[in-house]
């Protein structure tokens, strides 16, 4: 499918989030399984609705898709980077495209960047699953630095990590002292279900050094595709998984705050399958149509005593996957 403009879109974009404030409105609760509050997914996750309004567009030439990561941003905007190495700011009202600016090693050439962070300066962390590697970027895009990475956590065969499997999440705590990465797979020779969670801490000189690792163990044949901190400091854990002919499992965790022991103890908060279609489709076989590869993730805001969280699918470029954004309200 050739990608549409920007143009060709913003009225449909407009309209389709309008109704809901910012996304695709929920129809009634009616039928939706054993969760019958209101759009919810579970009882301590709802659905607020969706949009497919960017799927396959172009915003001053580049192709708004392959979207990894999400990150708060300033004056009321979204970060929002794609693993093709473009780095977007959105509305976060309605999700509509102000800019873009491109991102680049310290060769020029381009990352496969997965996690995100916008740190308080108005520079970005940058995660890519490359090497894997965090660079900081200005806010124009000019490479900044890199910080430390332990070298069991490369990807072999200079460690242990697995190609396309590392640093997939990127995460700053509350107070901005403590960044934190997950690996998406498991290393070489760690069990099946346990994946790594590099942190570093920030000196008083502003840049990082490496700090404490933990462990986290995923559901059976998942891995970690985000990770984002809560106001609280623990974390948000997105899960996700595929299985051809069958479609994606998505899964919301809750996981300890980093600093109380080794390993992360986290509780299920929902599967996304649960949750209510409110009309989406897919173009391939989901347990769920509202399901696509899930791999962005930023709270937003909180609404009545609970989180705004914000979730996007990268497509892949792949005429069967579809850009879709998320807007949840989640107890944590």
């Amino acid at each position: 499918m050739r990608p549409r403009t920007l143009r060709t879109v913003l009225a449909a974009l407009t309209a389709s989030l309008a109704a809901a404030g910012c996304l695709t409105a929920a129809g009634p609760a009616a039928a939706q399984g054993r969760h019958p509050a209101a759009n919810a997914c579970s009882p301590a996750v709802s659905l607020t609705g969706f949009t497919d309004a960017l799927d396959e567009t172009t915003y001053d030439g580049t192709y708004v898709g392959n979207l990894s990561a999400l990150a708060p941003g300033r004056r009321g905007s979204v970060a929002a980077l794609s693993d093709r190495s473009s780095l977007f700011r959105l509305d976060a009202r309605t999700l509509e495209p102000l800019g873009v600016i491109p991102l680049a090693d310290e060769n020029g050439a381009a990352l496969d960047a997965e996690g995100l962070v916008a740190d308080r300066d108005g520079t970005h962390l940058v995660s890519s699953e490359t090497e894997p590697s965090v660079r900081r970027y200005s806010r124009t895009g000019e490479l900044l630095g890199r910080l430390p990475v332990p070298d069991d956590l490369r990807t072999a065969p200079d460690g242990r990590a697995r190609v396309n499997g590392s640093f997939e999440g990127l995460t700053l705590l509350p107070g901005g002292r403590t960044l934190l990465a997950s690996m998406e797979y498991p290393l070489a020779g760690d069990p099946a279900d346990l994946v790594r969670f590099q942190t570093w801490q920030r000196t008083r000189h502003g840049d990082f050094r490496l700090g404490a690792r933990y462990a986290y163990r995923t559901d059976p044949g998942l891995g970690v595709s985000e990770v984002t901190a809560t106001p609280d400091g623990r974390l948000l854990v997105l899960e996700r998984g595929f299985t051809s002919g069958v479609g994606n499992t998505v899964r919301l965790h809750l996981a300890d705050r980093p600093g109380r022991g080794t390993v992360l103890h986290k509780r299920l908060l929902a599967d996304l399958a649960d949750c209510p279609s409110l009309g989406a489709t897919a173009e391939q076989p989901q347990p769920n149509p509202l399901l696509d590869n899930f791999e962005g993730m930023a709270v937003t805001g909180r609404s009545r005593g609970r989180l705004e969280v914000l979730v996007v699918s990268d497509d892949n470029r792949n005429d069967v996957q579809t850009t879709r954004f998320l807007r949840l309200r989640v107890r944590a």
